[in-house]
């Protein structure tokens, strides 16, 4: 994989200390409190490399959270877990999910882009290239979307759209 792909569970570190913190003070139901333990559960197995335990932990919490942000970084984590192991159709299909409830995941905008990169680097080394050609206008799209959210936070992406010609004009 390229090295566009940035590891983003400082986030959910940072989202774990903070949630717990806040799930100590604010009145919360047993069926938030229960979602919420099987999702740090999940980051602690996924952050161990014991990704098949992380894997149960983010499907027990998503039977139980009705919240979408929180359903959609349940969802990325579980798109970074089949990323990580090569499986990248299934991964595309949980950022997509993620994204479908929270527009403004960057991060899944941009692992959906790194994956699409990925796929069109190999059908063109294929000499796939119309293939590979709509593989980097799907990376391209994601990529702006994510900068878009994030501006400064993928700066290789936004170097690849200017020196590929896909930089769209609207971009800063």
């Amino acid at each position: 994989m390229p090295r566009f792909q940035q590891n983003d569970n400082f986030i959910d570190k940072t989202f774990t200390i903070l949630a717990e913190s806040v799930v100590k003070i604010l009145p919360a139901s047993r069926q938030e409190k229960e979602a919420f333990n099987y999702y740090k559960e999940g980051l602690t197995a996924q952050s161990s490399g014991r990704y098949a335990e992380a894997l149960e932990s983010y499907y027990e919490a998503l039977k139980l959270e009705e919240d979408p942000i929180d359903r959609s970084y349940i969802l990325y984590n579980i798109g970074l877990i089949y990323s990580n192991n090569g499986e990248y159709s299934i991964a595309l299909d949980y950022y997509h999910q993620a994204i479908a409830l929270n527009k403004k995941l960057s991060q899944a905008y941009n692992n959906s882009a790194v994956i699409y990169h990925y796929q069109g680097m190999k059908s063109a080394e294929k000499n796939e290239s119309e293939l590979a050609t709509k593989l980097f206008a799907r990376a391209a799209k994601y990529w702006q979307l994510a900068i878009r959210l994030a501006p400064n936070n993928y700066i290789e992406a936004e170097n690849w759209l200017i020196t590929t010609g896909r930089k769209s004009p609207d971009m800063t």
